[in-house]
């Protein structure tokens, strides 16, 4: 049962682990879609939980701090749209430039509003009388029957007790596929990154169909950054993405660009953070695994998806080209 046991709680935390990344994954995957490059996937992310964090702490509601981060996140996905798709910017540049805005605007401002080093204050306070977090959801009888063997385990721990966003980020997947599948909305996001030509001759404004794909994008990425700072730590601390736009990036591309798969990517990713947090100190042969070599195994693999050895992901066509409108 220990070995059981342990299984449950390494899966437990890989839902958790896996929240942020499967929503930055599906931001990522509407732009992408839409021939927009977004490397700037962490820079959404950051802001987004500064804002959220920020907005809880002040109105002691965490449902307004997700609107402010959302929008904090949109903002930064529509400036992305007016680099790239309005001025034909070079989409790693700008994604590159709104990361390093994000990074230094969240600490900046966070410091100025609170002098905590840019910090926010815990949005759990006693002293305060203050609770602005979101509360895990615990289902009908868990207590009950988590001593009820492997059937507890399972309903107690693993399907109960996770954050409102835990299971909207997993109910995104099938939403996002119905979109970009089964809505002619999806159909002319889907054609606009394969051939943006053949979509502007049909008069679908190749430029509008960008900026919604962002506007959904800074949505979802606006849930990704709300997650880390409102739920999973209650607070915001500089630079707290820790790469997670990166890796929901590496986990789109072995995705293949699709929701399923790259859902599973994103668990992937998960399970590797929750078997380094359980590992650290493990021995193997004799001689104790270096914490820093566990702590480093999602990045590594990040670097190994990335760096193409997966096999060939093939990418929409058009993605990271300009389209400029022909004139007669």
């Amino acid at each position: 049962m220990e070995l059981f046991d342990s299984i449950i709680l390494i899966l437990d935390a890989t839902l958790r682990n896996a929240t942020p990344l499967i929503f930055a994954a599906l931001a990522g995957m509407f732009s992408e879609r839409s021939g927009i490059v977004n490397i700037a996937l962490e820079g959404k992310i950051l802001i987004s939980a500064f804002a959220g964090a920020s907005a809880a702490y002040y109105t002691g509601s965490p449902w307004m701090g997700l609107l402010a981060g959302i929008m904090a996140s949109v903002v930064f996905a529509q400036l992305h749209a007016f680099a790239t798709v309005t001025h034909n910017g070079d989409h790693v540049v700008s994604g590159l430039a709104i990361n390093i805005l994000a990074a230094g605007l969240t600490a900046a401002v966070g410091n100025y509003w609170f002098s905590q080093g840019g910090n926010t204050p815990n949005l759990v306070s006693r002293a305060e009388e203050l609770n602005a977090r979101f509360e895990p959801i615990v289902f009908p009888f868990a207590d009950a029957l988590a001593d009820v063997p492997i059937i507890g385990g399972i309903y107690s721990e693993l399907l109960s007790g996770h954050y409102i966003l835990v299971y909207l980020a997993f109910l995104a997947v099938p939403l996002c596929w119905f979109v970009l599948f089964r809505t002619r909305f999806g159909l002319r996001l889907r054609a606009t990154g394969e051939n943006p030509q053949a979509v502007d001759t049909a008069g679908i404004s190749v430029t509008q169909v960008r900026y919604l794909a962002l506007l959904v994008c800074g949505v979802l990425a606006g849930f990704a950054g709300v997650y880390l700072a409102v739920a999973l730590t209650a607070q915001f601390s500089p630079n707290m993405s820790a790469g997670k736009g990166y890796m929901a990036l590496a986990a789109l591309i072995f995705g293949k660009w699709r929701p399923k798969t790259t859902m599973l990517a994103c668990l992937l990713f998960g399970a590797l953070q929750a078997i380094a947090d359980r590992s650290q100190g493990a021995i193997i042969l004799g001689f104790e695994v270096p914490v820093q070599l566990v702590e480093a195994l999602p990045y590594i693999l990040t670097v190994v998806l990335l760096g193409g050895f997966i096999g060939r992901a093939v990418a929409p066509k058009a993605i990271g080209k300009p389209y400029v409108k022909e004139r007669a």
